[in-house]
């Protein structure tokens, strides 16, 4: 405890702030009441309801702001913050850069997918592929470092060079996410998503991005495999699903480039009932790189 009274929870940060700034709490030393400030939007942050009136991001973020300067912050200081909190929500495009709000993404679990619709295109239909273009980074990744070196032990990186797909020009913020599983579809390492593709040009999406597989291969259980699922937004539903999947086997780890072969979702991370995703010559572009002490 900091020694002064539990703060309340209305339902407006905004008018929270008020209490703070115009009750006796200003009588406080200073620092406290922008710490009772932190308390509750920490407490707002580990909510689980989605009523909320603030995003996550502006949640943490307005918090560090509060943890940082409560060592210097007065009560005038304080007062600056009530307009902010009041408006944070109303998109003002003079502001010094776009903020405009993006729509809540829903992405799927694994499996998920088989109670929704499936792609609207099947495997010869659909319209060509599009234009070259760029896609904004809004996917920034969960890529993870190569793990430390060991006497006698083989790391992996796999650079995911480009994907080919029927439909390349009609993804919208394509990434994959890779998975190390065993053969019960287990991880056997942390789950890494890639930023946002690079491009996308004629037939292909391109990544050309680094995945350091989080295990040493000799450590790696028999029957594993290197699992690689292509996802990509929805925008008429409003969700990111996915497209396709890959996978690579132990006996295909090696130095150099490697091609394989796209399946139709869902994922079957147990490699029992798979099916091609086309019969054209459309695969995945990976190079691997082993490194060895």
């Amino acid at each position: 405890s900091l020694g002064f009274p539990s703060a309340p929870c209305p339902s407006s940060s905004s008018a929270f702030l008020r209490r703070i700034i115009y009750s006796e709490w200003q009588q406080l030393p200073r620092g406290f009441a922008c710490l009772i400030l932190a308390r509750h939007l920490q407490k707002e942050a580990q909510s689980q309801h989605n009523n909320s009136e603030f995003t996550e991001d502006q949640k943490l973020c307005l918090r560090g702001r509060c943890i940082l300067t409560s060592n210097s912050f007065f009560l005038e200081d304080l007062k600056k913050l009530e307009p902010i909190l009041k408006n944070i929500l109303t998109y003002n495009k003079e502001f010094p850069f776009d903020v405009q709000p993006v729509p809540l993404r829903k992405i799927l679990a694994p499996g998920e997918e088989e109670h929704l619709e499936f792609e609207e295109d099947d495997e010869e239909g659909g319209a060509g592929a599009g234009s070259p273009d760029s896609f904004p980074a809004r996917v920034p990744g969960t890529l993870l470092p190569r793990l430390p070196s060991e006497p006698g032990m083989t790391l992996l990186t796999i650079n995911i060079e480009k994907i080919g797909l029927k439909d390349a020009g009609q993804c919208i913020d394509p990434y994959i996410t890779v998975s190390v599983k065993d053969l019960n579809g287990i991880d056997l390492t942390p789950v890494q998503d890639t930023p946002v593709a690079l491009r996308k040009e004629d037939t292909y999406v391109h990544f050309n991005v680094d995945i350091e597989i989080q295990k040493h291969i000799e450590k790696l259980t028999k029957g594993a495999a290197i699992f690689f699922e292509f996802k990509h937004y929805k925008p008429k539903k409003r969700f990111t699903s996915t497209k396709c999947f890959a996978f690579m086997e132990m006996d295909e780890i090696k130095p150099g480039a490697i091609v394989i072969e796209l399946y139709k979702k869902p994922t079957d991370f147990k490699r029992k009932k798979l099916q091609l995703l086309t019969k054209k010559p459309l695969y995945l572009h990976l190079h691997q790189t082993l490194h060895k002490e």
